[in-house]
């Protein structure tokens, strides 16, 4: 293979710095496969990417996008754990929009026949984030009460669902009367539409003034000081994202006064950044997706070469749940 198309950056900037184009995709060296994509996810990171908010890891021009799934078209020297045929799927920094791609084989999973390739490539980010910020930076436990802002998200969706499932009462917050009742059907006790109501006053009256164990906040920089105040004491704010901005210089004494908090900035690539940390948290995924305890809808689907449409969708909040791209 010589070429194959893709969408590369080649300067920060709006929707229509998405340029679709061909590339060299190359061939995969030691410890390397090169994967026909079948399916890309769309996250908000991506965007973080384009505007320059978050440095393209190796320069520019790039290739973004940090989920997919596809098929082994070609194993490099050194890969024992893969074959030409299999179906993977990964989540990893950016190179995914693409129609082929190469990439290290240990930061590829292999797919069960129950899960299918649009299914991965909608849920590996968003799932295996909802994984590590429920079982491991707060382990969710019966009887706990939680708020996880952007409740209509990607991640939030998964989330609701596996947090109820793990006992939690489960409080979100959502932008629209649309948006509340999608969250609802996605396992949140209790939905705050956040442009009609304050979530502060309303996370109070719904606890009864006892406040949250954990607050999950993506939205950074509109939210923060209001999540803060949404805590009990020694309570945890992960504050995993900022689609609103990041979050100004922050005097640490605050946490004292609030009640002893703590405040955590998690990364997925921290947490999975093990072989044996990502296989756990992909087969957990895989477990309750496959169960039926968390259901992974595909809401928009649109073709690679209109991924400049798909994240000015996204950045707009037109979009709910899980976006896909299709090469």
């Amino acid at each position: 293979m010589t070429t194959t198309r893709a969408i590369r950056i080649h300067a920060p900037g709006g929707p229509e710095s998405l340029v679709y184009e061909e590339i060299d995709p190359g061939r995969p060296g030691p410890g390397q496969v090169l994967i026909r994509h079948t399916a890309i996810g769309l996250n908000f990171i991506d965007i973080y990417y384009r505007t320059g908010l978050y440095p393209a890891p190796g320069g520019l021009p790039m290739v973004p996008g940090g989920e997919g799934a596809g098929v082994v078209e070609e194993v490099g020297p050194e890969v024992t754990r893969l074959k030409v045929g299999d179906r993977v799927a990964y989540a990893t920094g950016t190179g995914a929009y693409a129609e082929h791609r190469v990439i290290a084989a240990d930061r590829l999973v292999k797919l069960p026949d129950n899960i299918s390739d649009e299914q991965a490539a909608g849920m590996m980010l968003k799932g295996m984030t909802a994984e590590y910020l429920l079982r491991r930076t707060y382990r969710v436990k019966p009887g706990d009460t939680i708020l996880f802002h952007a409740a209509a998200g990607g991640v939030g969706l998964i989330a609701g669902q596996w947090a109820k499932h793990l006992g939690a009462t489960t409080i979100g917050t959502a932008g629209s009367a649309e948006k509340t009742e999608l969250a609802r059907a996605n396992g949140y006790d209790h939905v705050i539409n956040y442009r009609e109501k304050d979530f502060v006053a309303e996370v109070s009256s719904i606890t009864d003034g006892r406040k949250c164990e954990v607050v999950y906040d993506s939205v950074g920089k509109d939210t923060f000081e209001g999540s803060l105040d949404c805590l009990k004491p020694m309570g945890l704010l992960a504050l995993f994202g900022q689609s609103s901005g990041p979050v100004p210089p922050f005097n640490l004494g605050v946490l004292a006064q609030k009640g002893s908090l703590y405040i955590t900035r998690p990364t997925l690539f921290v947490y999975n950044a093990r072989r044996e940390d990502l296989e756990a948290s992909a087969n957990a995924l895989f477990d309750v997706v496959g169960k039926g305890i968390v259901d992974i809808s595909i809401n928009q689907r649109y073709p690679l070469k209109d991924a400049a449409r798909a994240q000015a969708d996204l950045e707009a909040r037109r979009t709910t749940g899980t976006t896909i791209l299709v090469p």
